[in-house]
């Protein structure tokens, strides 16, 4: 392997852009990577933040690169009403205070706590102050870009109950027809769950969106619980406490 740096490529993709895209790690993870010389490209070892490179050029990972990533947790929640999964807000309490020992679910097994898995670790999508269900929380970048990048097509699923009367018109723009702040919401899966409880299957996750979509057609919402995201379900974790992705889930 050559430490040389490759020829130029002045019309070639940014590096980390390109690692992005690819899935081998975040933009931010990429310019860590490469500012450490732990990115091969090629052949040749890259260490110079900004290269572009050809769009088809093979990129691995050093050792050490790979080491870290396998080293990275990612954590599921059943989040409680009451905590915000992003920022915190004033007045209320980030989820991420529940990544606790205590809070561990002890029948779902995993590696052992450790302090270090807080380092890093960020909400992979929003679940608002006044929702519960499963929210994902991760150190690893690939992870957060697959749940959360613009091209993610990974399937969010809810329980949503409702009040009010819905007619088939109003069925029909919650499943497709909708916009909201002046943009078409994507197609979704929306259908009685029960006789006031309504199932939604979505790709995308603005800001409240599903209370936004139920106040066009006329019903309020009284309970929003997220229960799968892709193929990973909440299933029986309780409410207040987390567990480990296992290694053989994957969303």
């Amino acid at each position: 392997m050559s430490n040389l740096a490759p020829t130029p490529n002045p019309s070639g993709i940014r590096l980390s852009k390109l690692m992005s895209e690819r899935g081998i790690c975040s933009r931010r993870e990429a310019d860590s990577y490469i500012a450490q010389g732990l990115v091969i490209v090629d052949g040749q070892r890259i260490s110079e933040l900004g290269t572009r490179v050809d769009p088809g050029c093979n990129i691995e990972l050093a050792q050490k690169a790979r080491a870290a990533q396998q080293e990275r947790v990612t954590i599921l929640l059943h989040k409680p009403v009451g905590y915000v999964s992003g920022q915190p807000e004033p007045g209320y309490k980030p989820a991420v205070m529940l990544i606790k020992p205590e809070a561990f679910w002890a029948g779902s097994g995993g590696p052992a706590f450790n302090g270090n898995h807080l380092k890093g670790l960020a909400p992979a999508g929003r679940l608002d102050i006044d929702s519960t269900g499963l929210l994902v929380l991760t150190q690893d970048g690939r992870i957060a870009k697959q749940l959360i990048g613009d091209d993610s097509d990974i399937e969010k699923e809810y329980l949503v109950r409702v009040e009010g009367q819905l007619g088939e018109s109003g069925m029909k723009l919650l499943n497709h027809g909708l916009e909201l702040d002046g943009k078409k919401l994507r197609p979704a899966k929306v259908a009685w769950q029960n006789e006031d409880q309504l199932r939604f299957i979505l790709k995308e996750g603005r800001k409240r969106q599903i209370r936004r979509m139920c106040e066009l057609v006329g019903l309020n919402v009284v309970g929003l619980k997220r229960v799968r995201i892709g193929r990973v379900v909440l299933g029986h974790l309780p409410l207040g406490q987390w567990r480990y992705l296992g290694p053989g889930e994957e969303f």
